[in-house]
């Protein structure tokens, strides 16, 4: 694209303490922590202005009542939401939330699908609410193993922490009492149906080091400060007016905002972050009115970086001077390398003619989860791999829609789909993603955006660690679903259809470290080049492990917060 030009730059110098890049799971926390302690806060978003409720459009708009009962054209998908409607929740009531991929465009030099939103609030308002403490294990696993550099805090850290976004976010779950998956404050856990309890207890009879609990989730089993409880509706990902689960746009804004100490601006496409050579600090940002494409400049004591991963780091790169030609706080030169995800797309199942005296009657927004087993102790230890994996999964029965899969005709056959047919359970691998400096993004020098912001260029694959903890995640689902008597049991290994990026939980290429020389965050995510310039979000993220990381995310954010405001760097 070619580059815009853009009007001299506008100056602002409002009275802000803080300024706060982004504003979906970590940008909430950080704007709700910053304005409770008295700080003057700017919020920006690239994203269009969204509110709870009124945004809300599609939460309870039927199927029969969207175009085409909610499909996307597939020549819009194609030409619009290539990399976006890949995604298993975008459809017609969902695509307003996503970036058009054809106007936030990027490079894959190796494959990797980038999912972005499109509103305030950002993923907040379409993550799956998956809520797993790290274990004392993930802090160590870099120093232990030699694949990254020595995380620079420790479990122990953080667990005061887990406690106090818990305590504010409301998690639903069940103690368990595993020291790789510590348990939390937890609501009353939902419950799980007659088969995932029957898998259950033969996993645990017949595998005592593995465990089969219902997921930790961000959605309320029972009113908590003042949000109401889940009535499973079903369409969490449209939004949810009675505040159950937990989102940026519902909770964590609307309480920054009640402070009277923030302001938010949506449709600020921040450009970079402002360095003051003669203190040697970050003194604002620089961000485009996507509007007005005016350049304006804002200016504050500490900038807070929670754009995303990928977002945060294109900011950094971009952020340059005479001091940091590579990118603002890169005297490492690690900034954009050892980008992770997840990797999944391991699927097993099979079905069972029992329990057909068994259904249900709600929409649990939830599924089972079996923390990791392998790689913890000498009896679980693996030679053909380091690390581990986790599985989520759930169980249903088939309704009428079986029928296009069937042979049939006729009164009689159409009757027959009246009953629900038999139970399936599924059980999906979710490995983690070893650091690796080779994985990475950078800018482009030829390819800018519509804004004249270089795009990034993006690289990163699969290695052998993960192809092998793949072999052993299917295989150990087959057998957990073979002990347990299911049936016509199937593995699928969809690497090809699920690249990095597609899990949704890139994080790495501005890690956290005690060496200056290999990283470019210390213990408290400020960056070891400019203590007044903290970053949150996934981009912080020294290993992967395997549990979903958002609550993590969460936690460094308070964290981050209540030391800034009581060091005032």
């Amino acid at each position: 694209m070619t580059k815009k030009n853009h009007a001299a730059s506008i100056h602002i110098r409002e009275p802000y303490d803080a300024i706060v890049v982004g504003s979906g799971m970590t940008g909430g926390i950080a704007a709700k922590e910053l304005c409770e302690r008295g700080l003057k806060t700017l919020v920006l978003d690239r994203g269009v202005a969204f509110e709870h409720g009124t945004s809300f459009v599609t939460e309870h708009v039927p199927a029969w009542e969207l175009p085409r009962h909610g499909r996307v054209p597939l020549e819009q998908q194609r030409e619009e939401y290539e990399i976006q409607s890949k995604v298993y929740l975008f459809d017609e009531a969902t695509k307003h939330l996503f970036v058009k991929d054809s106007e936030q465009p990027y490079k894959q030099e190796k494959t990797f699908d980038w999912v972005r939103a499109n509103q305030v609030g950002g993923r907040s308002l379409m993550w799956a609410r998956q809520s797993y403490r790290w274990g004392p294990q993930d802090f160590v696993a870099n120093l232990e193993d030699g694949h990254g550099v020595d995380w620079p805090i420790r479990y122990e850290d953080i667990a005061p922490w887990y406690d106090y976004i818990e305590g504010y976010v409301g998690i639903s779950g069940q103690a368990e009492g595993l020291s790789q998956l510590p348990d939390g404050n937890f609501l009353p856990p939902m419950e799980m149906t007659a088969v995932e309890k029957h898998l259950k207890r033969h996993i645990e009879s017949t595998f005592p080091d593995r465990r089969m609990t219902i997921g930790r989730s961000a959605v309320l089993t029972q009113a908590h400060n003042g949000r109401a409880a889940c009535h499973y509706c079903g369409t969490c990902e449209r939004g949810c007016s009675t505040k159950s689960y937990f989102s940026a746009v519902s909770v964590s804004l609307p309480d920054a905002m009640a402070t009277g100490n923030m302001t938010l601006r949506s449709n600020a496409i921040v450009h970079s972050v402002i360095h003051d050579s003669e203190t040697n600090r970050a003194s604002g940002v620089r961000f485009i009115d996507a509007d007005t494409h005016e350049m304006i400049e804002v200016y504050a004591r500490l900038v807070f970086l929670c754009a995303s991963t990928l977002g945060t780091t294109q900011i950094m790169l971009n952020s340059k001077s005479s001091e940091f030609p590579n990118g603002i706080a890169n005297s490492s030169g690690v900034l954009g390398h050892y980008l992770m995800d997840h990797h999944m797309g391991l699927i097993a199942g099979g079905r069972t003619d029992d329990y057909k005296d068994r259904f249900y009657n709600v929409n649990r927004p939830n599924d089972i989860y079996i923390p990791r087993f392998r790689n913890l102790g000498d009896a679980s230890q693996r030679s053909d791999y380091v690390r581990g994996f986790a599985y989520q999964g759930s169980s249903w029965r088939s309704g009428p829609g079986r029928a296009a899969g069937m042979a049939g005709i006729g009164a009689d056959f159409k009757h027959s789909l009246r009953d629900p047919g038999p139970w399936t359970m599924e059980l999906w691998g979710y490995g983690e993603c070893l650091p690796k400096r080779d994985n990475h993004c950078r800018l482009s020098e030829t390819e800018t955006d519509q804004w004249g912001i270089p795009q990034l260029i993006i690289s990163a694959e699969w290695g052998d660690n993960e192809k092998a903890m793949r072999k052993d995640c299917l295989e150990c689902a087959g057998e957990m679903l073979d002990v347990a008597g299911f049936k016509d049991i199937y593995i699928q290994d969809n690497i090809e259809a699920n690249p990095p990026g597609l899990a949704i939980h890139e994080m790495g290429t501005a890690r956290m470290g005690r060496d200056p020389r290999t990283s470019v965050l210390n213990d408290f995510n400020q960056t070891h080049d400019l203590p007044n310039l903290i970053v949150t979000d996934g981009a912080c993220m020294t290993s992967s492990a395997v549990q979903n990381p958002s609550i993590t995310y969460m936690a460094l954010t308070a964290r981050a917060v209540d030391h800034a405001v009581r060091t005032n760097p």
